[in-house]
């Protein structure tokens, strides 16, 4: 299991480079991809996977990726009402056969996976993306090693005991600690490449702490989900990890928050 998951760990770490300096529509296409694994095995969870509502956020998310691209709608207060209204026709046309939880999940799945994961390519987008979108990694992956690591160590006091009692708050404070550590490194490492400061570099590590932190909710939120329908993994794409939501449920939380905090924190320094 270990050696598979190793494997699987660095495959994913090439991957990730490849997609990410290659960037523009290659990468756009790729987070679309996985966003809509994702959401076929958070579907499968609710079991609409093959179902009119879940057909309605397959749609939704595919036209949400195009839009990114195009910039096709004008609002998008009109594709969030649109989806809603979509899957509430389904729910009332097709009564009883669907139950309400599965029409939320089928509109929560939407925002909850692709649109969250979206803003790994939007951070990309973004000016000086190329070097801010690793920050997305060091404080979901980076975190959740440094916790790992300082829980084993000297974790005592549970932090979710009923959740997850693995997890420590001594953990999750080395995990917050150590993923700012790493992108200090990290900034130094290629302060020169990106034309970095101080400055940019302090602010960078700030960004990631509080990226971190969410991190880890999202880890404990998909760990929710998991508990509350008696399943171990959301799917087997990964071998040694379990599916794209399992490896993934940390990146989707830390995407937006780097994303918009870069977006706005990072022009402030001028």
């Amino acid at each position: 299991m270990f050696k598979h998951r190793l494997i699987s760990g660095v495959i994913l770490v090439v991957l990730a480079l490849i997609f990410i300096i290659t960037g523009g529509y290659v990468l756009l296409a790729v987070c679309g991809i996985i966003s809509l694994i994702g959401l076929t095995e958070l579907y499968k969870v609710f079991k609409i996977e093959k179902s009119l509502p879940g057909l309605f956020g397959y749609i939704a998310t595919v036209v949400f990726y195009l839009n990114l691209a195009f910039g096709f709608i004008p609002d998008m207060m009109l594709f969030v009402m649109a989806l809603l209204i979509l899957c509430m026709c389904s729910f009332v046309f097709c009564y009883p056969k669907y139950h309400a939880h599965q029409i939320i999940a089928a509109f929560f799945g939407v925002f909850y996976v692709a649109v969250m994961l979206s803003c790994v390519y939007q951070t990309r987008a973004l000016e000086g993306g190329l070097w801010l979108v690793w920050l997305i990694f060091l404080c979901s992956w980076g975190c959740d090693t440094c916790a790992y690591c300082v829980g084993m160590l000297i974790g005592k006091h549970k932090m979710a005991p009923v959740l997850s009692p693995k997890k420590s708050v001594e953990g999750a404070v080395g995990g917050v600690v150590g993923a700012a550590i790493l992108t200090v490194i990290y900034g130094f490492v290629f302060k020169g490449a990106m034309g970095a400061d101080v400055k940019y570099i302090i602010l960078m590590a700030v960004i990631c702490a509080a990226g971190a932190l969410l991190s880890m909710v999202g880890d404990l939120a998909a760990s929710a989900i998991k508990r509350n329908f008696d399943i171990k993994d959301y799917g087997k794409l990964i071998p040694g990890h379990g599916g794209i939501l399992d490896r993934f449920d940390s990146v989707i939380f830390t995407a937006p928050v780097i994303f918009y905090l870069s977006q706005y924190l990072i022009p402030m320094l001028g």
